[in-house]
């Protein structure tokens, strides 16, 4: 078993490489970008019980958060294994994004053990109040 691996290992180095290079980059970003746009949620956007927003797929402004929605969120999970913020990754994807049912989600995420401590941690550390839940 062991040997397998270690061959498949040697096999595929450089795609180990490219993947070190992917993690370190996705890393770099997340400790520069994810707490700049943390603080930019409002702080109160948690405490609505109903969808903030109508959902437009053919608007174009919509069709573009969505696919750097979509790009944040993918890099969230591959931070969950990779080196980086996953869930807060995750959460702000969401976030970016406009889909029906979207609110639920957030408000699941942002619920985990954990989730909304690191987020409000970093939000004091930016100047800015704590979201409420």
């Amino acid at each position: 078993m062991l040997n397998n691996i270690t061959d498949w290992l040697a096999q595929h180095h450089t795609l180990l490489y490219w993947f070190g290079i992917t993690s370190f980059f996705m890393f770099v970003l997340s400790l520069l970008l994810l707490p700049w746009l943390l603080n930019k949620i409002p702080a109160d956007y948690f405490m609505h019980k109903e969808e903030k927003h109508k959902f437009n797929p053919f608007n174009p402004i919509n069709i573009i958060r969505n696919l750097l929605g979509l790009c944040i969120l993918i890099c969230g999970v591959f931070m969950l294994i990779l080196p980086g913020q996953g869930i807060l990754g995750i959460l702000l994807g969401l976030t970016l994004m406009n889909f029906p049912g979207k609110y639920s989600i957030e408000r699941w995420v942002v619920t985990r053990k954990g989730v909304l401590e690191s987020i409000n941690w970093i939000r004091k550390k930016g100047g800015q109040p704590p979201l409420q839940v």
